[in-house]
């Protein structure tokens, strides 16, 4: 039970958003260093860790890094059971290293070969899972019969509104360069469809870092890579993918608002913090003996915890 200790409320929908596990078949590395199932189950790991579970997981594409069925169906033995014990559903989307026949096929048990656009509705906020691949090309592009299927869609309002996720963002990528060779080409087409919409967020991916921006006047985020990430400050160099730093971002919507935070996947050395049964202690108390408790510096519960050392 989620207990308000501040002035805003508990958000309406929680949302992981994942992007880029790149899973192999049979447990090859990528680069032979990067193991991409590990990225992905310690994200998982972090996922349960969390007080508030999310109502859904996005994943924004380059979900099997060489499109085999094998490494689709291990992406569902390692997802699902663990969205489900979490009480989430799944949003998958298709990348450029994704095949859209392997890839409809594997996670849908449907035989397709176009684009893979689909609608899904949670709790009342609807979240369309939008195809940016181009067969063949590691670019994006959209096709004038899914603007046309993205425009009937967005016609009727959703309850608590819109949230597109799609892997290429449509946004500058200023700190990797490389990029722009390939972005989702034509941005201002989506613009003419989003603009004026009931779309409160853009969810995406591909970078293989976090970044943040706007588009017809909606946020966008993107979330790094469970896998490696790109260094977007290398040393002598175009592009260096790094093995390390990756994350996972969360995504809180409120009634009039969405906070994404990002959540490092790897475990680092706790050198400060609370036992978790402060929560109680706190929970117990009126609004302004839990300010008075924690805000004033010379508090009795600051100087019990005044080193705030692991115990």
């Amino acid at each position: 039970m989620y207990a308000q200790f501040g002035q805003h409320p508990a958000p309406s929908h929680v949302i992981a958003h994942l992007s880029d596990p790149h899973l192999l078949a049979g447990g090859v590395r990528q680069y032979g260093v990067v193991d991409p199932e590990a990225g992905l189950r310690l994200a998982l790991q972090r996922l349960a860790n969390l007080e508030i579970a999310p109502q859904v997981l996005v994943f924004t594409g380059d979900l099997a890094d060489k499109a085999e069925p094998a490494a689709y169906h291990r992406l569902r033995e390692l997802v699902e059971p663990a969205a489900e014990a979490m009480g989430a559903q799944v949003v998958w989307t298709m990348g450029n290293h994704d095949e859209r026949s392997e890839y409809a096929a594997a996670l849908f048990g449907e035989e397709a070969h176009g684009p893979q656009d689909r609608v899904q509705e949670v709790d009342g906020l609807r979240i369309v899972a939008l195809d940016t691949s181009v067969p063949g090309y590691h670019h994006g592009d959209l096709e004038d019969s899914q603007l046309a299927w993205l425009a009937d869609v967005l016609a009727t309002p959703a309850e608590h509104g819109t949230v597109i996720a799609m892997h290429h963002p449509p946004i500058p990528v200023p700190m990797l360069r490389a990029a722009e060779l390939i972005e989702l080409l034509d941005q201002h087409r989506l613009e003419e469809v989003v603009r004026g919409t009931d779309v409160r967020q853009i969810l995406g991916g591909h970078l293989h870092y976090s970044t943040y921006s706007e588009f017809a006047g909606v946020p966008v985020s993107v979330a790094s890579a469970s896998c490696y990430t790109s260094d977007p400050a290398p040393d002598s160099r175009f592009v260096s993918g790094v093995d390390g730093h990756t994350a996972l971002t969360m995504t809180h919507v409120y009634s009039d608002r969405i906070v994404h935070t990002v959540v490092p996947l790897a475990h680092a050395p706790e050198v400060s913090g609370y036992p978790s049964d402060v929560i109680a202690q706190l929970e117990a108390l009126t609004p302004e003996e839990r300010r008075e408790a924690l805000s004033r510096k010379d508090s009795d519960f600051n100087n019990q915890h005044e080193d705030h050392t692991p115990r």
